[in-house]
This record gives C-alpha cells, sequence and structure tokens, in this order.
C-alpha cells in the first residue's frame, strides 16, 4: 500500500471511530488505561438486554439471548487467539487472577516467581499467599533498560524451582510492555505453569495465547477493549483443564455435586466462573470483542503507539514536566511527574477542561514509583481513536495549570 492510501485508509478509519464513539464529541478522552469510551454498539447491546430483563425477566431474558451470549465467549476468544471452551467469563481481571492463583493447591515452601512492576493487587495477593500459606515470593530483578530480566528469570527457574510463574503484561503505572513472550517460552522450556496479567494489553496489543504459551491470563472489559465496567475474563488452557485445574471456591456452575461427598468439575473454563451474570454485561463484553475484531491492527496499533510517542514528546518538553516511561518496548500508557503537583489535583482542573486523565500514588506501585522518586504520577493514555490535536490541547492545558 502506498503511503498515500495508507494515509487515507488510516483517515476515514479515524472518521469512523469517533463516528461510532458518541464521548469523542463531549469529551477529550485519554484515560483509556483506565476506562475507555464505549462505542455506541456496546452501550446499545447492554441497554436494549436491561429493557428485555425488565419486560421478561432476568432469566427469561437470558434465555432468550442464548445465541447471542454463545457468541460472547466466541468472540472474546477470537480476541486472544483461544477456543470458546478456554474462556470463563468474571467479574473483573482480578477476580480472574484470583481465581487462577486459587487452582494452585500451594503448600509452604512453593516459590511464586513475579517482576518489581507487577499490578498492586496481584502483589499483595502474592503477599497473603505468604503470610498464610507460607509461600515464597520471588521479584526477578529488571534488565538495565527495564523490565523482566529474561536471563535472571532462567537463572531464577533453575535455581528455585517455583509453583507459579506470574506476570503482568504492562504495567498499570507505567508505559512499560514486559516480554511476555520470551518469559512464556523460558516456562514451558521448565515445565513451570505462567500466569499472564493481560488487563493493559487486551485491545491495545495483539494477543495470541498460543504465542505465549501461558497456562492463565486475566483480562477486563473496561480499558483498551472498550467494553463496560464490572466484567471481566480469563483464558483456561487445554493443559490447564487436562490436569484437573479448578478454582479453590467452586461455584454450582462450575462443577457436577455427583455424591453428597464428591463433584466433578464442568468440561472447560466454565468451571471458574458462578452461577449469577450480569448478562447485559455480557452481552457488552460481547459486542466490544466484535467491535474490537473489526478494528484493524495493522492501522489501529501504530496509531496508537504513535500518539503515545507525541504524548511523551510534547509533554515531556513542558518546563517542570517529566516522562517516567522506561523500557525496551512502549505502548500506549504514558507517565509524568510534574514539579509542585499533586496528579490527583491536575486530573481534576483538567476534568473541569474537558479532558479526562488519571493519577496514581506511589503506594499505588510502591516499589516502582520508590525508585524513580515519584509520590504521585500523571497518566495520559490515548487510544486509536483519539487525534494528534487532542494531544497537543491536553498539553497547552498542562501548561497553563502549571506555569
Amino acid at each position: 500500500m502506498t503511503e498515500s492510501k495508507s494515509n487515507e485508509s488510516e483517515r476515514q478509519a479515524l472518521v469512523r471511530w469517533r463516528s461510532d464513539t458518541p464521548g469523542c464529541g463531549v469529551r477529550i478522552h485519554l484515560n483509556n488505561a483506565g476506562a475507555s469510551l464505549m462505542p455506541a454498539v456496546v452501550k446499545d447491546a447492554i441497554t436494549s438486554h436491561l429493557g428485555r430483563e425488565s419486560l421478561e425477566g432476568g432469566y427469561e431474558a437470558a434465555d432468550a439471548q442464548a445465541d447471542l451470549i454463545a457468541a460472547a465467549y466466541r468472540d472474546v476468544a477470537r480476541v486472544i487467539g483461544a477456543e470458546a471452551h478456554n474462556v470463563a467469563i468474571v467479574r473483573s481481571a482480578t477476580d480472574a487472577f484470583a481465581l487462577a492463583l486459587s487452582a494452585f493447591d500451594f503448600a509452604p515452601g512453593d516459590v511464586i516467581l513475579t517482576s518489581s512492576d507487577d499490578y498492586i493487587s496481584n502483589q499483595l495477593m502474592y503477599l497473603s499467599l505468604a503470610a498464610r500459606r507460607g509461600v515464597r515470593l520471588v521479584r526477578v530483578p529488571d534488565g538495565p533498560m527495564g523490565g523482566i530480566d529474561l536471563r535472571a528469570l532462567e537463572d531464577a527457574l533453575a535455581q528455585h524451582r517455583p509453583r507459579l510463574v506470574a506476570l503482568s503484561w504492562i504495567p498499570t503505572n507505567s508505559g512499560l510492555v514486559q516480554p511476555v513472550e520470551a518469559v512464556g517460552a523460558l516456562c514451558a522450556a521448565a515445565g513451570v505453569p505462567y500466569l499472564v496479567d493481560a488487563c493493559q494489553a487486551v485491545g491495545q496489543l495483539p494477543v495470541d495465547v498460543r504465542a505465549l504459551r501461558c497456562d492463565y491470563l486475566a483480562a477486563t472489559a473496561r480499558k483498551f477493549l472498550r467494553g463496560p465496567r464490572g466484567i471481566g475474563f480469563l483464558y483456561v488452557s487445554d493443559a490447564a483443564l487436562e490436569r484437573g485445574d479448578h478454582p479453590l471456591y467452586i461455584d454450582m456452575r462450575g462443577a457436577h455435586w455427583e455424591e453428597p461427598d464428591r463433584f466433578t468439575p464442568v468440561d472447560g473454563a466454565r468451571r471458574f466462573e458462578t452461577w449469577e451474570f450480569a448478562h447485559a454485561l455480557v452481552l457488552g463484553l460481547g459486542a466490544a470483542a466484535q467491535y474490537a475484531l473489526a478494528v484493524d491492527p495493522g492501522i489501529a496499533v501504530p496509531r496508537t503507539q504513535g500518539l503515545a510517542t507525541q504524548a511523551r514528546q510534547r509533554l515531556g518538553s513542558i518546563r517542570g514536566v517529566r516522562a517516567l516511561d522506561r523500557g525496551p518496548q512502549l505502548c500506549a500508557i504514558t507517565t509524568y511527574t510534574v514539579e509542585g503537583h499533586q496528579a490527583r489535583d491536575l486530573v481534576l482542573k483538567l476534568r473541569e477542561r474537558g479532558i479526562n486523565t488519571s493519577a496514581q500514588a506511589r503506594e499505588d506501585a510502591l516499589i516502582d514509583l520508590t525508585r524513580k522518586g515519584v509520590e504521585t504520577l500523571l497518566r495520559v493514555s490515548p487510544h486509536y481513536f483519539n487525534t494528534e490535536d487532542e494531544i497537543e490541547t491536553v498539553a497547552r492545558a498542562l501548561e497553563r495549570l502549571i506555569s
């Protein structure tokens, strides 16, 4: 494709994406790492089902929409390169991650290998397992450019013979992209189960669980996938299912109660689900997955990363602003410290001007922000439907706020 045709294809795609997204006409939304703007089709899927529930009843409406609900599983699976039987729909990425951890019968002395950049809730779960079950938490050191050091991981796998390797693909507090495929290859070679938190990756980067070689992958709907809040999903590999993995607190949806003192997990990843569902959100997730499948990654991915590069360069050039992201590969999460200002105050002032961003405090990413010498950070996270003019607008607004 010639450059002129490529530019025209991108222009047409941008017009379509923004037309599909009513929020683009109301605000400049640069908080996609928190919760992205839903396309109209996602909102319509949710509200339509809520209308059915109000007229027909909750159980009856779900039965009537059984084909669409089944399609939601298939479309979510397609987004990550899996099959529908490998997908469990759950309340959030954190729930998905906790369910995966609960599938392991950790014993005192068992080791979990992770990184210093893993998400706060994941780190707290590891620490809780250490306190309650005597699990040993080992954080693999970073390489010189940032991100987990693969050589150190290989050594740790041989030294500690861990029960599990768990890794956040993209930390919530940084644009860092971890080398998840290379980590998966090392885990596969060592025969160690591998859990990936893909909360910030799904919808932003291409995802193929076969290439990741992971046993589990946890994700949410609300971030770059552009679905609703309050729902997420868990990928469970065939290998994990064949091992008989199931959550500690298994639900009536996840198991057959065959005798008073015996149960058998159901086939497939739905053994990790619970009976009660917000089916309107399931259909919203399905609509978001279907929308994501129609987005050309050859246009969307470089566009999103280009907007992030523009943001780092433009905002990082403002007097008193320091860009914080580091790593061999960066993504569409950009972070900054602003001299003399609390990030939360800036978020609220920008919001008054019709600009959505987000803030994080040191305790949200204790290890990373401590070594960066930062108490709070401002997070600006564009998506493919944002524009270069919007990046310039937020830069000018920030200049005025801190001048």
